[in-house]
C-alpha cells in the first residue's frame, strides 16, 4: 500500500499504468467548471467583442486540451491515437475554414 501511495505522489495521482485516479478526475472537473464559469462571466461582463472573442477562444482551447488529454486519455495512451485525433481535428478545421471562405465570411 505504501508503494502505491508513493507511486501516486510521484505521478500526480496516476494509478498503475499511468491513468489518472478518481481524485485527479475530480480536480480536472473542478478546473473545467471554473473555466466555464469564467467564460460565462466574460460573456455577461459587457466586454467589447475584440477582447471577448479571443478570451473565449483561449478558454475553449484550454478546456478542449484538458478534456482530450485527461478524459479521452490521450496523455496516457499510445502516441498513434493522438496522431489520428490531431489528423481528424486538422481535417475538420480545414473543412470549417473552406466553408467560411466559400460563404465569404472574411470578406
Amino acid at each position: 500500500m505504501e508503494v502505491e501511495e508513493r507511486h501516486d505522489a510521484d505521478t500526480g495521482g496516476a494509478h498503475a499504468g499511468g491513468h489518472p485516479s478518481p481524485k485527479e478526475y475530480i480536480r480536472i472537473g473542478v478546473v473545467l467548471a471554473v473555466l466555464t464559469a469564467l467564460e460565462v462571466a466574460a460573456s455577461y461582463a459587457g466586454v467589447s467583442g475584440s477582447i471577448l472573442i479571443p478570451t473565449l477562444f483561449i478558454l475553449a482551447v484550454v478546456k478542449f486540451a484538458l478534456v482530450v488529454l485527461w478524459f479521452m486519455h490521450l496523455r496516457f495512451d499510445d502516441r498513434r491515437y493522438a496522431r489520428f485525433f490531431v489528423m481528424g481535428l486538422s481535417g475538420a478545421a480545414v473543412l470549417y475554414l473552406v466553408v467560411l471562405i466559400s460563404f465569404r465570411v472574411f470578406a
